[in-house]
């Protein structure tokens, strides 16, 4: 006997939202331990860390959805570098569905051949400050 799918076809899918549940990562000690777990905006806050601190198409267990390009830029004017990080990390973090939007991108040059991005991650959960150093 042939199965018949037409019954399935007519069945209504729903999507349902997955839990924002992970592993906890030990970032403020310093200590690379995996301790706990985290959820809601302190799981957000951990791939938020991740995704800009991780070069995309470097590492194999990655996607190449995965990770910030910004190894290429050094050597560049900062005229092109400021606009290009700020596109580059809205890129990378709104491969993230938890992540609605990224904003007020703040730059300064702490010191020669090193640009400071501050931005403000928004969230299904609520907002989160986040910032990276980037060698240019």
């Amino acid at each position: 006997m042939i199965p018949s799918i037409i019954n399935l076809l007519n069945q209504e899918l729903t999507a349902v939202e997955q839990p924002s549940l992970t592993h906890r990562l030990n970032l403020q000690e310093g200590d690379d331990r995996v301790r706990g777990r985290a959820e809601g905006l302190a799981a957000v806050r951990q791939a938020v860390y991740k995704i800009i601190n991780t070069e995309r198409y470097q590492h194999l267990i990655y996607s190449h959805n995965y990770g910030v390009e910004l190894a290429d830029l050094f050597g560049q004017p900062m005229s092109f570098v400021c606009p290009e990080v700020e596109r580059r990390i809205t890129e990378a973090l709104m491969q993230d569905d938890r992540i609605i939007g990224v904003s007020n991108f703040t730059f300064s040059q702490p010191a020669k051949g090193v640009l400071a991005v501050s931005f403000t991650v928004q969230t299904v959960f609520g907002d989160l400050p986040a910032e990276r150093m980037v060698r240019v």
